[in-house]
């Protein structure tokens, strides 16, 4: 009679396990080719881009200016009274020192303002990746890169993409499946040779 029991609760989760892997939907999606192809990536990047630009120059300009008041301190130096001498010699100790740090600090500067930029991207990703498996029934919505088989069909790109109205390239992974290599893009005509060239 117990073994009965047993055999019959068994039976009994069995078939709540099945039932509810058939109520299950699952899909998966590269959050980091979704937001590479989102427009608002690119100008957060051109942004942080053009603001590394303007630091790192700040940065040169400083390390020019160090440099021309070591020359000039070291060419005057012969003339300068000792007091004003011990006085410049602490100046410049000073302009090291603060560009001792000036690096850590353009990092750091460079990593919020990324920060700043791409947390709303990511926001608006994950709220259409939300909206697309409500949507559609998906139960589940994995990341690609941590999936190793499932079959292209279960690719939500493109429906996240037409959500968000992203054309997506001809390159993207929509069709698909982990650990599989999406399709290369048109192959490039062969260049051809000017005339007017010699060989």
């Amino acid at each position: 009679m117990k073994k009965f029991l047993t055999a019959g609760m068994f039976a009994i989760m069995l078939m709540a396990a099945n039932q509810l892997t058939a109520q299950s939907k699952h899909g998966y999606i590269s959050t980091q080719e979704l937001i590479s192809v989102m427009p608002e990536a690119a100008k957060a990047d051109t942004t942080v881009r053009q603001l590394q630009e303007a630091l790192v120059q700040n940065l040169r300009d400083k390390e020019a200016n160090l440099q021309a008041s070591v020359d000039k301190f070291y060419k005057d130096s012969a003339t300068l009274q000792p007091a004003v001498k011990e006085v410049k010699r602490t100046e410049l100790q000073k302009l090291y020192q603060d560009l001792a740090g000036e690096e850590q600090r353009i990092q750091q500067q460079l990593q919020e303002r990324q920060q700043g930029l791409m947390g709303p991207i990511y926001k608006k990703a994950m709220d259409a990746i939300q909206a697309v498996a409500k949507e559609n029934g998906f139960t589940y919505i994995f990341e690609r890169e941590s999936v190793l088989v499932a079959p292209p069909g279960d690719n939500v790109l493109g429906l996240v993409a037409a959500k968000l109205k992203i054309k997506l390239p001809p390159t993207a992974s929509t069709n698909t499946a982990p650990g599989q290599t999406p399709p290369a893009g048109p192959a490039a005509a062969p260049a051809t040779k000017d005339p007017k060239t010699k060989n």
